[in-house]
């Protein structure tokens, strides 16, 4: 996710950081190394180095620190960035479950009633076009349980 736009919103004490049409804001205090009235934000902007994915604030003191937008989501509990943490989280279990597996990757394709194509989409990682269904459905073939477990936050 490329980043529009970044500042530093001192009024809220927290860095206004622009996608598409989205607006996130990250508090100092979640920072590694916060702004302070005797250091404070001295340059902040897209990083370029990073594919404009985070950006890089500077201190007074000369420190620089680099965000990433990942970072941000999760501060935001972005809904479509928890989903796809969740599918990679998911995926990448299905890949060691595999691994391990006895059965051969053309009986997981013929029991999941699918092309091969779409066997080597669904265990790729770097997809997010893929559905929880499927996804739970490999995961059956492998002999997983998979149970959802709903808590309150802490």
């Amino acid at each position: 996710m490329k980043i529009l736009n970044v500042k530093a919103n001192n009024r809220r004490k927290a860095f206004e950081i622009q996608i598409l049409k989205q607006l996130y804001f990250l508090p100092y205090a979640k920072l590694e190394h916060p702004p302070s009235s005797e250091n404070r934000i001295t340059d902040v902007y897209i990083d370029k180095e990073i594919g404009s994915e985070g950006f890089t604030y500077q201190l007074a003191s000369g420190i620089e620190d680099t965000i990433h937008m990942d970072r941000v989501l999760e501060y935001n509990q972005d809904p479509d960035h928890l989903r796809e943490m969740l599918f990679y989280k998911l995926t990448i279990e299905a890949q060691k479950r595999i691994a391990k597996t006895a059965l051969s990757k053309r009986e997981i394709i013929r029991r999941l009633n699918t092309s091969a194509t779409q066997f080597y989409r669904l265990i790729d990682q770097t997809n997010t076009r893929k559905s929880m269904g499927q996804l739970l459905s490999l995961l059956q073939v492998l002999d997983c349980d998979v149970e959802v477990v709903v808590t309150d936050r802490v």
